[in-house]
């Protein structure tokens, strides 16, 4: 059975309490293995998440919303900023809710309405920011529709995400990840397995997706990964 939360909110650190100092960025590129026994794709700079950073690095007590599996990275990285993170593992409760099989129909509104229950379930203006990873690509048209609107219902104005879109259309399947954030611009990425995209976006698809949103800022990067910063 399906928990009914698959979300956490994490704080920073009390009045006296010493946080836990964030992971050194490095800057080699390299292959291997994580502690957990995930294979690591590389280590890299990231223009995305340096923008993203950009807006929020000023402020303090933001809430920010991470839609990978909790990475002890992510959770150190946000909160010692001075910020809340919660996480979803929203890959995860797409594959309960629907499955891992590409063929299976995501245009069951009753389905949608569950999925989103479980994945996105938030006040209206809720979040300072989302980090939203790769988990967009796999959505079928209905269901990433519903996403996205639920998305905007439930940042503030202002707000910003980051997403990351496979740019390579010659791919039937490309790999997903998990991210861990290791500075301000540079990422960890550990290759969880391979899964066909639903559907693989240009510049022009990703404005109409987010057309609701105040702007779209694009960033491709080696891997043909193209970085999505989103205004709300």
């Amino acid at each position: 059975m399906l928990p009914d939360k698959l979300k956490s909110m994490l704080r920073g650190p009390r009045a006296g309490e010493q946080a836990a100092t964030p992971a050194a960025p490095s800057r080699s590129l390299f292959t291997g293995k994580t502690p957990s026994g995930e294979a690591v794709v590389a280590e890299r700079s990231s223009r995305g998440l340096d923008e993203f950073f950009k807006y929020i690095r000023d402020a303090s007590g933001l809430t920010i919303l991470d839609l990978g599996p909790a990475t002890q990275a992510n959770i150190n990285f946000i909160t010692n900023l001075g910020h809340r993170l919660y996480t979803a593992d929203f890959l995860q409760v797409l594959k309960d809710t629907f499955g891992m099989d590409d063929t299976v129909d995501q245009s069951n509104p009753g389905r949608i309405e569950y999925f989103l229950k479980q994945a996105l379930d938030y006040p209206e203006g809720h979040f300072d920011g989302v980090l939203i990873w790769d988990a967009l690509e796999y959505l079928a048209p209905a269901l990433l529709t519903a996403v996205v609107e639920r998305l905007h219902y439930i940042v503030r104005p202002k707000s910003y995400m980051l997403a990351f879109f496979h740019s390579d259309d010659k791919q039937d399947a490309v790999p997903y990840y998990t991210f861990r954030i290791q500075g301000i611009a540079t990422l960890q990425v550990a290759m969880q397995g391979r899964r066909r995209p639903a559907e693989l976006f240009n510049n022009r698809s990703l404005e109409k997706l987010f057309g609701k949103f105040d702007s779209v800022k694009f960033f491709l990067t080696k891997e043909r990964l193209r970085e999505v910063i989103v205004k709300a």
